[in-house]
């Protein structure tokens, strides 16, 4: 601001007259010296209120934004959540698709902002979730339902698990754009993995081949796959390129224009749409029901299920574990769940 009134002060003494130069450098002088006494005088303010004055509205009089700290999205939350501190928060660990509602939680419950709250968020991925739980290297997992051999192990270690579902979720499968099917049924998708179907004509597509994507064994969408959609029976032994690990890879697999409308995949509702996401895809109706918000809760669509938190059962009762699955289950919970783009469990 000073730098523009001396400018326009110059700017004035250009102007025909040189007589006048004398005085114009008087005035100009004069501007300068009553600028640096406000500017001062601003300063000693703003120092002798520790900073910027910050109104209700959680901005500075200057219209930039405060950070307040407040992780609610709009949302406001009783006392009623336990508070904790990085020392006293649980040991969690989870599957790469729960990482988002870990982070929610732990940011509520710490009073932390969701970057201040990522370093203490470690998930090692489904598999290994389970495995430290059994080993007490952790003390909840937020996971998809277990496998076989996670149980197996489970048993094996004379671990008991207690399985709480937190969140509800579906699995869904996800077509090339271009595809122009619309859906399938359970019978057709059984048939497509067990090698019966290779031909997108044979179930009203294009003359294609079915180029059919699918997850590692022990992988959350793996085991979700076998249990809900391939009970009873055997996929076909895929080609290697065919076997994804991340399920974000699997995704740009089917979206790639590579694969072209050829490609099938499968994943959960949640990663699809609120952690990947991808242009080139579309998720397709099972036996004639979308997956959708509403679909998912009222379990009209055929592949529902949920992401739970799993303790040991010999899981002390009020320990913070116990505390935050409590919470977890609250309107309030389930509320924070719903803003971080999951669906309600109940």
């Amino acid at each position: 601001m000073p730098e523009e009134i001396v400018k326009k002060e110059t700017k004035k003494c250009n102007c025909p007259g040189k007589e006048s130069k004398p005085l114009s450098r008087v005035v100009t002088i004069l501007v300068m010296f009553l600028v640096l006494l406000m500017v001062g005088a601003g300063c000693s303010r703003e120092m002798e209120n520790g900073g910027p004055e910050v109104n209700s509205g959680g901005q500075t009089q200057s219209g930039e934004e405060k950070d307040s700290g407040d992780n609610s999205g709009g949302q406001t939350y009783s006392d009623d959540a336990p508070s904790f501190t990085p020392e006293t928060y649980p040991r969690v660990d989870g599957s790469t698709v729960t990482i988002p509602l870990s982070e929610a939680l732990a940011a509520r419950m710490m009073d932390m902002s969701m970057e201040e709250v990522r370093p203490y968020i470690l998930h090692n991925k489904t598999h290994q979730a389970y495995v430290n739980l059994i080993e007490k290297k952790t003390d909840l997992i937020f996971v998809t339902a277990p496998s076989e051999e996670e149980l197996a192990l489970a048993k094996g270690a004379g671990v008991e698990f207690e399985i709480i579902p937190v969140v509800s979720e579906a699995f869904v499968f996800l077509v090339n754009a271009d595809n122009p099917i619309a859906g399938l049924t359970p019978a057709e998708l059984q048939n497509i993995y067990t090698g019966k179907m290779t031909n997108w004509s044979e179930v009203g597509g294009k003359d294609l081949d079915i180029i059919p994507y699918q997850r590692p064994v022990n992988s959350g969408s793996q085991t979700g796959f076998l249990d809900m959609v391939m009970p009873g029976l055997t996929p076909m032994d895929p080609p290697m390129e065919q076997v994804v690990a991340e399920m974000g890879m699997l995704i740009d697999a089917v979206a790639s224009f590579e694969n072209g409308e050829g490609a099938i995949g499968y994943s959960y509702y949640y990663f699809v749409m609120d952690m990947w996401g991808a242009e080139n895809i579309k998720l397709i109706e099972v036996d004639g029901t979308a997956p959708t918000p509403e679909s998912i809760t009222s379990g009209t669509y055929p592949f529902t299920t949920a992401y739970y938190a799993i303790m040991r059962r010999d899981e002390p009762e009020e320990s913070p574990a116990r505390q935050v699955v409590s919470w977890l289950l609250s309107d309030e919970g389930q509320t924070l769940a719903e803003e971080t783009g999951y669906v309600r469990v109940k």
